[in-house]
């Protein structure tokens, strides 16, 4: 009987999108929502942003990574999937840790959208003001 390989875990948040990613020893496969990376992420700075962890830490075609996204648009689930693959990366291996923090890919981005203010149209803009 074969030894299961071991798949570590993280979680990813951006804006309203948030990532659950898996690694796992393998051939290099990367999958978001059972489709391929490169195919759902065709920007450029998208796939910058999830292949980040895997080229810092020098393990781009070493592991088989998993996601499943939900929330959000492209760009806030690239983001998501960048967090909770570095913080994946940092379970497997704690010496990961310092190349991804010299990297700013363990650093939750705390930007969200601004609440709709009462009395308002949006979070900032205002009704057309009209002093007669």
């Amino acid at each position: 009987m074969a030894e299961e390989a071991q798949v570590y875990y993280g979680t990813g948040r951006r804006k309203n999108a948030i990532a659950k990613v898996w690694v796992k020893p393998g051939t290099g496969e990367f999958k978001v929502n059972d489709k391929e990376a490169k195919s759902l992420f065709d920007r450029v700075i998208h796939q910058i942003y999830i292949f980040g962890p895997l080229k810092a830490t020098d393990m781009e075609g070493k592991l088989d990574v998993t996601c499943s996204t939900i929330g959000g648009g492209l760009t806030g689930q690239a983001g998501a999937i960048r967090l909770g693959l570095a913080r994946a990366l940092v379970t497997m291996d704690e010496t990961n840790r310092k190349a991804l923090r010299d990297g700013g890919h363990l650093t939750r981005d705390p930007r969200m959208k601004e609440r709709k203010k009462y009395g308002q149209k949006r979070a900032r803009k205002r009704f057309q003001f009209s002093k007669r």
